[in-house]
C-alpha cells in the first residue's frame, strides 16, 4: 500500500469533515485522484487539494503536517493502516475506529476515540470532554482497542465505556468513568469531581496515591484479596511507562460501587 503526506496549506475558515480520508480509501490512487477526493466543508463538498499539498510517502499510511484543529473526524472509522498527525486535531478523532494505528503529536478536540472498537490511538497532548465515550444518542461508548492520552483529559472521560483500555498520564476532568459498563481506565494524575458516578462494572486505576480519590458513600472497601489480578493488570499497564511503570511494586486499596445503581465496578488506588 502506498502512503501519502498531506501538508496543510492554510487554516480553513470553516470546519472540515475528513471522514473517509483513510489509508485504505486512498490506496492505489494516483496523485490526481487523491487531489479530487472531496471532503465536507460547511454545507459544501470541496476537493482535498484545496486544503493540502499532497505527495507520495514511503510509509503504508497517511502523514498529516500542520495544525488540524479545524479538521474533524481524523481517522474516523479507521479499519487498518496508520495515520500520523504532526499537530493538533479537531473533534471526533479516531471515532468508531476498529483497527490500525492513529497517532497525534498534539491535542485532540471533543469526543476523541468515541465508540472506538479496536486498534491503537495515541494523543501526545490533551483531549477535550467526552473522550473514549459514546456518541450523542448512543448507549455504548468505547468498545475495544487501546487509547492513550499523554496529557490531561476533559470531563466525562470513558462515559458508558464497555470494553478496551483507556490510559491518561495526566489529570482527568469531572465525572471520570461515569456509567462505565466494563473495560479498564488508568489515570496517572488526579480526577475531578464525581469519578465513577453510575459505574456498573469495570476497573479504574489511580496511580498517584491515596490522595488521588476520596471514596464517596456509594463505594465500599473491598475485603477480598486481589494480588494475582493486580500483578497481571499492573504488568499490562506498565508498558505505557510514565506513572504506570512501577505499579507492580506498589500496594493497592480497592473500593467497589457505584452502589447507587447496584454497581460492581472497582476503583483501585495504588500507593
Amino acid at each position: 500500500m502506498s502512503g501519502w503526506r498531506l501538508t496543510l496549506k492554510a487554516s480553513p475558515a470553516l470546519r472540515v469533515d475528513l471522514r473517509g480520508v483513510t489509508p485504505g480509501a486512498l490506496a492505489n490512487l494516483s496523485v490526481t485522484e487523491v487531489e479530487r477526493v472531496t471532503v465536507g466543508y460547511g454545507n459544501a463538498w470541496v476537493p482535498l487539494a484545496e486544503f493540502f499539498k499532497l505527495e507520495p510517502h514511503d510509509s503504508d499510511g497517511l502523514v498529516f503536517d500542520g495544525d488540524l484543529s479545524r479538521f474533524d473526524r481524523v481517522g474516523w472509522q479507521l479499519a487498518g493502516g496508520r495515520i500520523h498527525v504532526d499537530g493538533n486535531v479537531g473533534h471526533y478523532a479516531g471515532g468508531c475506529m476498529s483497527a490500525g494505528e492513529l497517532r497525534v503529536n498534539g491535542r485532540a478536540g471533543l469526543l476523541a476515540a468515541c465508540e472506538m472498537a479496536g486498534g491503537t490511538f495515541t494523543v501526545q497532548g490533551d483531549v477535550d470532554d467526552f473522550a473514549a465515550s459514546t456518541l450523542p444518542g448512543s448507549m455504548d461508548g468505547m468498545r475495544g482497542g487501546t487509547f492513550v492520552v499523554k496529557g490531561n483529559a476533559g470531563a466525562r472521560f470513558g462515559d458508558r465505556m464497555r470494553r478496551g483500555s483507556a490510559i491518561v498520564h495526566g489529570d482527568a476532568g469531572d465525572f471520570l468513568a461515569s456509567r462505565v459498563v466494563a473495560g479498564t481506565i488508568a489515570v496517572g494524575g488526579r480526577p475531578g469531581a464525581h469519578a465513577g458516578w453510575g459505574m456498573r462494572r469495570g476497573s479504574v486505576v489511580f496511580a498517584s496515591g491515596q490522595a488521588a480519590w476520596d471514596a464517596p458513600a456509594t463505594f465500599v472497601p473491598a475485603l477480598a484479596a486481589a494480588e494475582v489480578f493486580w500483578q497481571l493488570l499492573a504488568r499490562d499497564l506498565a508498558r505505557h511507562g510514565g506513572p504506570f511503570a512501577a505499579l507492580g511494586n506498589r500496594r493497592i486499596e480497592r473500593h467497589l460501587g457505584d452502589l447507587a445503581v447496584d454497581g460492581r465496578g472497582e476503583m483501585i488506588i495504588a500507593f
